[in-house]
């Protein structure tokens, strides 16, 4: 009996290693965003490239995230809420892994845009990043407290997101109507923007699985607009 609640506790305590390891994960890819958003902000190149340099770490964990979650199936054979926790910890790990890839993409188009002249100033930008850091953290904390309404919150998010792309490209294209030599810029912010508008994606689908391991319901292709009415 002694041995079998000591076989338990070790296993709850390698579930929650699991669950704590992404969460630090998601708080790396939120401060890469801040930093990412503060390089662009201040036209600062060194910040960029130490983006991109702490992005090694973020792989490295996803990694070692995938193996103790493989681990755990292999040895432990969970069952029920378990084994629908553990296959949705790797795929939230993959989104978390692609964000940090997001990231870097707009620290390489930072760096690009800070040898040539400012061709705006960057207002819709840096609140696209605060709302989609914003969908990390609480898809992360939908996850932990199994919070459903949390999780159909970030879905929903997403739309401020998909609003705030389209009218960054919308004024971008007047730039470039307007005049041909801002075309090379215009098409760099717009990339970061599309790269923003992924990371808030990402966040939506960590909120998708969560809403997935909690009722069992898949969400992945259902409009938020059909859940809200």
């Amino acid at each position: 009996m002694e041995e079998k609640r000591h076989i338990n506790i070790q296993y709850d305590n390698e579930l929650r290693e699991v669950k704590d390891s992404l969460i630090y994960v998601g708080a790396l890819t939120e401060k890469a965003i801040e930093q990412g958003i503060i390089a662009l902000l201040n036209r600062d190149t060194e910040m960029a490239r130490q983006v991109i340099a702490n992005d090694s770490l973020i792989d490295k964990l996803d990694i070692e995230i995938e193996e103790k979650c493989i681990r755990l199936l292999a040895l432990r054979q969970p069952a029920a809420k378990d084994l629908r926790f553990i296959t949705t910890a790797i795929k939230i790990n993959g989104h978390l892994e692609r964000i940090g890839d997001m990231v870097v993409k707009i620290a390489e188009k930072t760096i690009i845009l800070n040898q040539e002249p400012l061709l705006k100033p960057y207002v819709d930008l840096p609140r696209m990043a605060e709302v989609a850091q914003r969908m990390i953290k609480e898809s992360l904390d939908a996850f932990v407290n199994e919070d459903v309404a949390l999780a159909h919150k970030v879905r929903k998010d997403d739309e401020i997101i998909d609003k705030l792309n389209e009218q960054i490209f919308r004024e971008l294209l007047t730039f470039m109507m307007e005049n041909p030599h801002t075309i090379h810029r215009a098409m760099i912010i717009s990339q970061i923007s599309k790269s923003l508008e992924r990371i808030s994606d990402h966040a939506e689908g960590i909120a998708d699985m969560v809403i997935y391991m909690v009722t069992g319901e898949s969400v992945r292709h259902k409009p938020t607009s059909a859940e809200n009415g």
